[in-house]
């Protein structure tokens, strides 16, 4: 899958996309709202890992405008933030899944892996 990782704890990010790649998936790092929106308007994902908590804006909203530019089908969208889910409840129907952070990668393989049927 191509993934798009959109976190501002840009180590964390580039770990990410570093263990993406082992398992033969390609990866973006991207550092701000924004930034991902820019990347995602000129490249497709089939999937993109959101921080809930952004410096230019809610992760929420980067879900929100990923669905609504989608060309055809739209990524899969996994939530990715401190808060547990229940306190991010508010992520609720934008996104396909929820992981706390720290990220259980096993957890993330397995939904890469078992992607959304349209």
């Amino acid at each position: 899958m191509n993934v798009l990782i959109v976190d501002d704890n840009q180590a964390a990010a580039d770990l990410l996309q570093e263990l993406l790649v082992l398992q033969d998936h390609t990866a973006r790092c991207t550092y701000t709202g924004r930034q991902a929106l820019d990347v995602a308007a000129g490249e497709h994902f089939d999937a993109a890992l959101v921080d809930l908590t952004l410096p230019d804006f809610p992760g929420t909203e980067v879900a929100r405008q990923l669905r609504a530019a989608a060309r055809g089908e739209p990524p899969l969208l996994v939530a990715i933030s401190g808060y547990s889910a229940d306190e991010a409840s508010n992520a609720a129907g934008l996104f396909d899944h929820h992981l706390q952070k720290p990220i259980d990668f096993d957890v993330l393989d397995r939904i890469l892996a078992r992607p959304l049927a349209g």
